[in-house]
């Protein structure tokens, strides 16, 4: 009998797996080019659009630890198989949806399906690649998959939303999820872990599912509202003592939902700041970028998510190189440079402003060296955090690893594209307009623009040219803060994971 890493279909697998992530990672960012069009067929009011963006990875990130337990106890396969369903479900919703608050639904039940899909595309692929060269290769490519999904999303939802309206970016899950679960169903293998015994902590679950869902929307209504207002104190104050209940009751309990012992191992906790603090900044970026080219710029959806290709490609190159930098150089050297390349992609769209007008070019470069660093930085981390995990506490890590990546992208559309919205606001002159459009000019570069359109004429390309270069001035000093944030989680990097590491035991 074959063991799983002999097994002849485990590329097979390798690319189900691919798959299924690529769905769930394009889901994350395809909305951002449908964003507009959709925001002028169903008017959503500004809290709506928050919403909007921001339910998905919310929704997806809170419910990430219990899905990895439940996978543990309950099948991974059935589990990822469930999940389809659910986010075909919601597709099917969201395609039908007439009024905002049905794609606030929508995208809330395709956060949990994706809930329930990522982690066990982690804990397979553990399962399956159990020699650990082979397991680092279906890690970079792992890595590549998230993090082109996530910058392809815009292109694929530009070419869909130009000719068949914003529906359309939803309709695609289900003929790609058919596809994924038909062949899933054949190939992939079921697999359990011991740590899934036991009873099951109905008060883990929901400590740790509200503790999230507070931390998020704590950092979020901070970011929206300012430091003056008492509720995102108030959400922030419950998510830390319900997450600090949550972490004691895990460290005393003898099969825990989360494994919170994994962050006593400097590798595993620097792996997954080098995760986290990047994403921040690039769940921003691609948001802020992607607006400014068809707000500031003027271009159609598809023209945008074209405008984005340099970082998905060049994220991918830098994936694939990875794990061959990786057995050359050690470890902490290898993170630490994709950090500083991607802190530098950051900095150079704040740093041309200072001597230029800002055009595509400068962003073009910019998203190039961006994508070469998170490629690189994403990849050597996520293949030292599983890594540092042993086989039965996988799905803790994988858990972990992708609330890094979806908490850290919600977390970057919240506060810095919050800063960028109040640079924005200081950023316009005054407005010689009635009330109502001078409130919607100032809540938004979209509304500006639906404004501008709705007056038409000279005034209103005169206004859409105001509020275009307002944002513009506002964005990059946001990409300033995300490059920051890479910087810093450089220096952890140098700072903590030991000079010899070299993640590719077998556990």
């Amino acid at each position: 009998m074959h063991t799983p890493a002999q097994a002849p279909h485990r590329w097979i697998v390798l690319a189900i797996l691919s798959g299924s992530l690529l769905l769930i990672s394009m889901d994350t960012t395809i909305l951002n080019v449908a964003f507009p069009s959709l925001v002028g067929d169903l008017q959503p009011g500004a809290v709506q659009q928050l919403w909007i963006i921001d339910v998905y990875a919310l929704a997806l990130s809170g419910l990430l630890v219990t899905a990895g337990a439940l996978g543990d106890r309950w099948g991974r396969k059935r589990l990822l198989m469930a999940g389809f369903g659910i986010f075909s479900l919601a597709s099917l919703i969201a395609v039908f949806s007439t009024e905002a608050w049905h794609v606030i639904a929508a995208r809330a039940l395709l956060g949990i399906g994706g809930a329930a899909i990522m982690p066990s595309t982690v804990s397979i692929l553990r399962t399956v690649f159990t020699d650990a060269k082979e397991r680092a290769f279906a890690l970079a490519v792992w890595a590549a998959v998230f993090g082109g999904g996530m910058a392809f999303g815009p292109v694929v939802g530009g070419l869909l939303v130009q000719d068949y309206g914003w529906h359309s970016a939803f309709l695609l899950n289900l003929p790609v999820a058919a596809v994924i679960v038909a062949a899933g169903l054949r190939y992939l293998p079921e697999s359990r872990s011991p740590r899934g015994s036991g009873s099951w902590d109905w008060w883990g679950v929901g400590q740790s599912i509200v503790g999230m869902l507070a931390l998020a929307g704590g950092i979020k209504q901070l970011g929206k509202s300012g430091i003056a207002d008492p509720l995102p104190w108030a959400l922030l104050l419950l998510a830390a003592t319900l997450l600090t209940v949550f972490v004691r009751r895990q460290l005393r309990l003898d099969n825990p939902l989360l494994q919170v012992r994994l962050f006593t191992k400097p590798a595993f906790s620097v792996a997954a700041t080098a995760i986290f603090l990047p994403m921040v900044g690039m769940g921003a970026i691609l948001f802020l970028v992607t607006q400014w080219f068809q707000y500031g710029e003027g271009y159609t959806p598809l023209e945008a998510g074209l405008r984005l290709l340099p970082a998905p490609l060049a994220l991918i190159v830098a994936s694939m190189v990875a794990p061959s930098l990786m057995h050359r150089f050690a470890i902490r050297h290898v993170l630490g440079a994709g950090l500083v390349v991607l802190a530098v992609g950051m900095a150079l769209p704040w740093t041309f402003q200072q001597f230029t007008d800002l055009g595509y070019p400068a962003f073009a470069a910019a998203l190039t060296v961006m994508g070469l660093g998170a490629g690189l930085a994403t990849t050597v981390a996520s293949v030292t955090l599983v890594s540092a995990a042993p086989a039965a506490e996988v799905s803790s890590a994988a858990a972990i690893e992708e609330t890094c990546y979806e908490l850290g992208s919600a977390m970057g559309v919240a506060v810095l594209g919050s800063t960028a919205a109040a640079l924005y606001r200081g950023n316009l002159p005054a407005l010689e307009l009635d009330g109502p459009s001078t409130a919607a000019v100032q809540g938004s570069v979209g509304e500006a623009a639906h404004t501008a359109e709705r007056i038409g004429g000279a005034v209103g390309q005169a206004l859409l040219d105001t509020a275009s270069h307002a944002y513009t001035l506002a964005i990059t000093p946001a990409f300033l803060l995300a490059a920051v944030l890479a910087v810093a989680a450089a220096a952890t990097t140098w700072t903590l994971i030991p000079r010899d590491l070299q993640p590719t035991e077998n556990h």
